[in-house]
């Protein structure tokens, strides 16, 4: 099976305050019901007070990032599954919870792993 990145930009979740309460219960519901079935592996929202940091292959590390992921926020989830149209189908499972389209991404197979 395949891992598959679902995502959105914090930009993208645009929830009036006196919503957050059951769009969060929504999201929860949806983790849930993938985690009931096997297929949840991680997810969560990138912590955005907490700046990023580059660290090298010495171990020096500088706060910062690469140019083309500054913007890099928001939700995630990363679940297993048997092909693309069923991460179609969960990305519109999350969609409908957060309120918002959901970007859907294959990591390649590592044989190796």
């Amino acid at each position: 099976m395949t891992k598959y990145l679902i995502s959105f930009p914090s930009a993208a979740m645009v929830v009036p305050a006196e919503e957050l309460e059951s769009v969060a219960a929504a999201a929860h519901a949806v983790v849930q019901e993938a985690k009931d079935a096997g297929v949840w592996v991680f997810g969560g929202g990138i912590d955005e007070s907490v700046p990023p940091v580059l660290v090298d292959a010495d171990g020096a590390a500088r706060e910062g990032t690469y140019p083309q992921t500054a913007q890099l926020e928001g939700g995630y989830s990363v679940l297993e599954l048997p092909s693309h149209d069923a991460a179609r189908e969960w990305a519109a499972k999350i969609a409908a919870a957060c309120r918002c389209a959901q970007e859907v991404r294959a990591f390649q197979y590592d044989p190796a792993s």
